[in-house]
């Protein structure tokens, strides 16, 4: 029998190795799913830069109680970790419940600038199902320890902000993808947490501290405004209604500004009403950085919008915790 032409060996021979290859690329992918996630993918997949905003809570909340005369190391570093792992179980669950929603896939804006997992098809969903509840255990056992120490009012506040993180992106209420997303994170960030970590120093429930962070409250919500106001088009094209998509680029940019200058005015406020020191007055050194952030929304949106929204607000929230130090041991008035 004639065999074929050297151009169609040649032919076969390249189909028959493509073949291979995809096979090979299968195996591969199928053996990375069976391992789950390495320590590093999974560290990686809490978005850890993210926990500057829940040390800014917690410690705002701590401090509060300080300025009281009340503080213990422990419980602030044990509140900590706590919440960290809550933040770390919020942002993973997020993720798994944007994959099971067709928000995030490859080619996402989100896959762009950080590690997705889910998304990838790297890890089975299953498994950033299950690191998600592993960590949400561990702020249940941070939160029974803490309640033992400081009273039944910790396990309320914890299952009030598990309530909010579930229900942020979980089926049938989806905060996120109702335009509530930014107040969610408010309450949680600006309210929740810092009267938590008061709680835990004091034992006592105050509105003092949550008064304190709404500067660190609006700026935080602020970080996720700036994210879903860059994927106003991704996100209107899969349904996902945010107060971004709602409004629009040019009011959604208008109401950033507003919301930016609000947090320095409620610091102003808090001032001249005596609430908190003058001290607090550092927080304006921040300004300058502010101008040019408030003016990026007035064009093209670079993809780094909420990081830079994230550092502003981490060197605000430092100078204002700053300042509360000062006022215990250098009080102005």
């Amino acid at each position: 029998m004639q065999e074929g032409s050297p151009g169609e060996q040649i032919s076969r021979d390249d189909g028959a190795g493509s073949d291979r290859a995809a096979q090979r690329g299968e195996e591969a992918s199928r053996d990375r799913q069976r391992r789950g996630m390495s320590a590093k993918v999974a560290f990686l997949s809490t978005r850890p830069w993210s926990f500057t905003m829940t040390f800014s809570s917690v410690t705002m909340g701590a401090l509060i109680a300080a300025v009281g005369g009340k503080f213990s190391p422990l419980l602030y570093l044990v509140t900590l970790g706590g919440m960290i792992a809550f933040h770390a179980a919020t942002n993973v669950l997020n993720d798994y419940y944007d994959v099971r929603h067709g928000v995030d896939k490859e080619g996402a804006p989100t896959t762009k600038y950080r590690l997705h997992p889910g998304a990838s098809g790297e890890v089975p969903i299953s498994t950033v199902l299950r690191f998600s509840a592993g960590l949400y255990a561990a702020t249940l056992l941070a939160a029974a320890y803490l309640t033992s120490a400081s009273g039944f009012d910790i396990l309320i506040i914890t299952a009030a902000g598990i309530l909010g993180s579930v229900l942020y992106t979980a089926d049938p209420i989806v905060l996120k993808a109702r335009g509530a997303g930014e107040g969610t994170v408010f309450v949680m960030w600006g309210l929740l947490i810092p009267l938590g970590a008061y709680v835990v120093q004091t034992g006592a429930l105050s509105w003092v501290p949550m008064v304190a962070s709404v500067p660190i409250g609006i700026l935080v919500a602020l970080v996720l405004f700036a994210n879903n106001i860059r994927d106003i088009e991704y996100d209107g094209s899969v349904n996902n209604r945010t107060i971004a998509v709602r409004l629009g680029e040019k009011k959604a940019a208008r109401l950033y500004g507003w919301m930016l200058a609000s947090a320095y005015a409620f610091i102003l406020l808090e001032i001249l009403t005596r609430f908190i020191s003058a001290w607090s007055l550092l927080v304006f050194l921040t300004l300058p950085g502010a101008g040019p952030l408030w003016k990026m929304f007035n064009g093209p949106i670079p993809d780094d919008a909420d990081p830079r929204t994230a550092a502003l607000t981490l060197r605000f929230a430092l100078l204002y915790m700053a300042s509360i130090v000062l006022s215990i041991f250098l009080p102005l008035w």
